[in-house]
């Protein structure tokens, strides 16, 4: 385990994607993060991305919720109130990602917890932002995509979505971010703060270049969907991916002259540089037609030879296989923390620290795994945590 946040507390409120995620961050640097969820277990641990479930426990709770314990606690009862307000006086940090107004309604907005604890930290990430016309409206990465032009950059004939939550993956680093700075300005001054992250500024914070230049662009062009087989509407030909006879390749910043020499393609050689930005499906075309007369493995050979930037597209599969992946130790497995126990393999923490790769030292765990664990930390009994149980103020992994 990383020791850069050793000694710090961090009370996590959080479920789906973006805020499980972002807070998973400062557990692998060492943070004690104590997730709490209602005792039936928050929405990450009743759906699975694929339908794929392991040992007990899906995917979306698996991803993001490693070096955490589990405690599950009922906030709509007062007993279960005042256990939270006791564990967040023990806290550096307390981070949820509720509608806006929803703490605050259960006496743990950032307003009543503030005012008992002045340099406590706290972090909150939403659909789009505390306040404004969007403040209440349902916040996911799929509608996020759709309203703030990730989909209209994305695909060519008509809009497409990114494979993967890209939105909520990015939210959630920009929210780690606010937090390590907000801890940094408190070992300085002690001074508390309120950190906000939100799908609509994560959205488009990933889009900084393409809005950058569409935004100061003299003349505004009409569409910014990506014209044939080039990445997107803002990079010249022949920037994009293209099918060869048994896969795709991807070719990056090139010279076209460079591109027609590499791939025995004379008539490229006719275009000028500057036309690459103008004539992007021209000559994206010819390159493509080009490319699927031959195998992946041909033009990479030639490709390499010549020195022009590009990459065979893997799958999963190749992924798995590949060997930076392997010597980054990208992807670890672990003894898991399911019903079993059985091994799980996890994408490991993107840092590495003193040249060294993080490691998981509690795998995602069981609903109110560690209960009991944190009721002895805060001064609870046996025959009081054991009423507690009864009462259903708290739950149990026993009960998961």
């Amino acid at each position: 385990m990383l020791d850069l946040l050793q000694g710090i507390r961090v009370i996590s409120f959080n479920h789906f994607l973006l805020g499980p995620m972002g807070i998973q961050m400062l557990a692998d640097l060492g943070a004690d993060v104590i997730s709490v969820e209602s005792p039936e277990g928050a929405w990450q641990r009743h759906w699975s991305s694929g339908d794929i479930w392991h040992d007990g426990q899906g995917m979306l709770h698996l991803c993001a919720n490693r070096n955490k314990r589990s405690l599950a606690l009922d906030l709509k009862m007062e007993k279960g109130k005042d256990i939270a307000r006791t564990l967040i006086e023990s806290a550096d940090i307390v981070a949820e990602n509720f509608r806006p107004g929803v703490m605050d309604k259960l006496g743990l907005g950032y307003d009543a917890l503030c005012k008992r604890k002045p340099a406590l930290i706290y972090a909150s990430a939403s659909g789009y932002g505390s306040e404004g016309p969007y403040a209440q409206r349902p916040g996911q990465d799929l509608l996020a995509q759709a309203l703030f032009g990730i989909m209209a950059i994305t695909g060519h004939a008509a809009p497409r979505p990114v494979g993967v939550s890209v939105v909520d993956h990015h939210g959630a680093a920009l929210l780690a971010m606010g937090i390590l700075a907000a801890l940094v300005r408190r070992e300085r001054t002690g001074k508390g703060c309120r950190v906000e992250a939100n799908l609509m500024q994560a959205a488009l914070d990933l889009q900084a270049e393409s809005l950058t230049a569409w935004l100061n662009a003299a003349r505004r062009p009409a569409g910014v969907n990506a014209p044939r087989h080039v990445a997107g509407w803002y990079y010249p030909a022949p920037y994009g991916v293209y099918a060869t006879r048994n896969g795709h390749v991807a070719i990056s910043l090139s010279p076209l002259a460079a591109v027609a020499k590499a791939i025995e393609l004379p008539e490229l050689a006719a275009f000028s540089d500057k036309d690459a930005w103008g004539r992007q499906d021209e000559i994206s075309g010819l390159i493509a037609e080009r490319l699927a007369t031959q195998n992946n493995e041909d033009w990479c050979t030639r490709l390499e030879a010549a020195g022009i930037w590009h990459a065979p597209v893997q799958d999963y599969d190749g992924v798995l296989k590949d060997p930076q992946v392997k010597h980054m130790q990208a992807l670890v497995t672990v003894h898991g923390g399911g019903n079993a126990h059985a091994p799980v393999t996890l994408v490991n923490h993107p840092v590495r620290y003193d040249g060294k790769p993080a490691s998981i030292g509690l795998a995602p765990q069981r609903l109110g795994a560690q209960t009991k664990e944190v009721l002895e930390e805060l001064g609870f009994g046996v025959a009081e945590i054991a009423a507690l149980i009864e009462e259903g103020v708290v739950g149990t992994n026993e009960a998961s």
